[in-house]
């Protein structure tokens, strides 16, 4: 039976979420920090939906495959798993479509046939998910599992919506954290190359009285006799000599 019946108009907590997501929108996260509000919200979203067995987050990794995270025992560990090895089921259909997945019985199930014939024997019996979406994508989906049928209702629905939208503000902006670094870290590496490139052809200019084309293609001899980069070879030619004694 669904919990649809007297279900309250706002979540537990749900001004207060608000005010995080609010002021977390503007801020560069850590994958740490995400984590474990991540858990902190699917912890909230599993007892305030009263009728879930379970409650786990599928998140979106950086090649598009899927990964299962805050998974609140074996029930969403194995379920999920059974989803990305047929590649189909509610979760992934959420992420794909971009929209919630209610399924009422797993024995009555049309869609996700394979799927739903293999977690019959585990004891799920009905399902809710909801993707979160962000404004740049689809970074994964919340999902509620079951072990009786019919569990979950429209109200169940509408609510796992709006934690999946808390959490798809925290995931958006790691994510955005993350390829910051990775950026900085580039540019970095990419300005340093450059220094030691520009370093070494003045050094052979000077040494070997080369013209800046000259001493480049020199550099560029050097890179390919060592067997490494431009800004390798460039590194030792203007290393300091090892002192004697």
């Amino acid at each position: 039976m669904s919990s649809d019946e007297g279900a309250p108009g706002g979540l537990p907590l749900d001004g207060e979420l608000a005010a995080v997501a609010a002021r977390m929108s503007g801020l560069l996260l850590s994958r740490e920090t995400v984590d474990s509000v991540l858990e902190l919200i699917v912890s909230l979203a599993g007892t305030t939906i009263t009728a879930a067995d379970g409650a786990g987050v599928t998140l979106v990794d950086g090649a598009g495959g899927f990964v299962t995270t805050c998974a609140s025992g074996p029930l969403v560990r194995e379920a999920d798993a059974l989803q990305y090895e047929l590649g189909e089921g509610p979760c992934l259909a959420a992420l794909r479509e971009c929209s919630p997945q209610r399924v009422d019985d797993v024995a009555g199930e049309r869609r996700w046939a394979s799927w739903c014939a293999a977690v019959a024997g585990s004891g799920l019996r009905s399902v809710v998910t909801a993707p979160m979406v962000a404004g740049d994508g689809c970074h994964g989906a919340i999902k509620l599992y079951a072990t009786v049928p019919g569990a979950f209702g429209p109200a169940d629905e509408r609510a796992l919506v709006r934690f999946a939208d808390r959490a798809a503000v925290l995931v958006a902006n790691a994510r955005a954290y993350e390829r910051a670094g990775r950026f900085s870290a580039r540019f970095k590496d990419t300005l340093r190359d450059r220094d030691l490139i520009t370093l070494a052809k003045g050094f052979l200019m000077g040494r070997d009285g080369l013209g800046e084309d000259a001493a480049f293609d020199r550099l560029l001899a050097l890179a390919r006799a060592g067997g490494g980069s431009p800004a390798e070879a460039a590194a030792q030619l203007v290393a300091p000599a090892p002192r004697e004694g």
